[in-house]
This record gives C-alpha cells, sequence and structure tokens, in this order.
C-alpha cells in the first residue's frame, strides 16, 4: 500500500506481473510532514520518485485506491480531489507536489471504483452496468463540469448499496 517511493523500473513490473497498484492519494501533496520531515529524509532525487500515479497507469497498471484512514481522511472525494490536484482540498493549488503525476478525474474516479472492486474480487460491483450490483453514490454536483479545484466540495446525497438506499432522505 501507499506505493510512496517506487523506482522508475519498478513501474513497469506492476502491469507485467499482474499487481495492482494501491495508491493512498492524500498522501501525494505538500503538507509539513511532507516538507519538513519526507523530503529532507529522502533527499531530492528520491522525494522525486514519490507517489507516481501517472507513470503507474500509462504503464497500464491496474490501479486501486483507498484511503489510509484513520490516519487520514476516509472521504474519497478528498483523495480523488488530491489524486487529479496533487494539492489537499483547501490547499494551495498553485503549488502542487510533483504535478506531473497528477492523474484525471475518470482515472481517480475508476481507480477508487473498479479497481478497489478489482484488487478486493468483487467482479460484480465497481462500476455502473447490467448485471452489476446497484451499489453507487448521488453527488450535488457533476464533478466534471466545475474546475478540478473544486472536487473535494462535493457532498454525497444519497448511498445505494444492492440497489438499497442506505444513506440520504
Amino acid at each position: 500500500a501507499h506505493l510512496q517511493v517506487v523506482h522508475p523500473d519498478d513501474i513497469p513490473r506492476f502491469r507485467a506481473l499482474g499487481a495492482t497498484a494501491n495508491i493512498q492519494p492524500l498522501w501525494a501533496a505538500h503538507e509539513p510532514q511532507m516538507d519538513e520531515l519526507t523530503i529532507p529524509f529522502l533527499g531530492r532525487e528520491r522525494a522525486a520518485l514519490q507517489y507516481p500515479f501517472a507513470a503507474l497507469l500509462r504503464s497500464g497498471a491496474t490501479v486501486a485506491a483507498g484511503s489510509d484512514w484513520p490516519v487520514s481522511s476516509a472521504d474519497p472525494l478528498h483523495g480523488i480531489h488530491t489524486a487529479v490536484n496533487r494539492v489537499v482540498p483547501g490547499g494551495d493549488h498553485g503549488r502542487a507536489f510533483l504535478p506531473e503525476q497528477r492523474i484525471s478525474l475518470t482515472d481517480a474516479l475508476a481507480a477508487y471504483t473498479a479497481g478497489s472492486a478489482y484488487v478486493n474480487h468483487l467482479d460484480d460491483t465497481g462500476s455502473i452496468r447490467a448485471g452489476a450490483l446497484a451499489d453507487l453514490v448521488v453527488l450535488d454536483r457533476d464533478p466534471y463540469a466545475a474546475p478540478p479545484e473544486e472536487i473535494a466540495e462535493a457532498r454525497v446525497l444519497a448511498t445505494y448499496v444492492g440497489g438499497r438506499r442506505v444513506y440520504g432522505d
């Protein structure tokens, strides 16, 4: 888990070995722990190898995303926001952490849904398609319609598990 520091030679090995890249995007941002502890400890060269989400996707790796709760937020919208922006919600969007490793909103959503379902052997969920379980959330907005900096502002209106509403009015 985490895939914090990944040597470039290992990135294509994920696809070749059929290994799933299990990422926790909330760590891939400038924060005091990163800036004051991690980067100085790792040094510039190794620090530049952290959280290579885009490189893993370009290599064809299967990517699954989740949280590191209770150490960090369990809110997937916060993780999706950070994966897309390389900035935590409310952070300085002019100071992205290794911005070349940003991933698209589509890729981030897929990692949190289909990727996580795949790694957990939940073949009947993770995507909206005929025959799949209706496990889904309804947001208060279309995350594609607003700027990426606003992804974390979306709120869950309803949650469905197996087609049954388990949260929301």
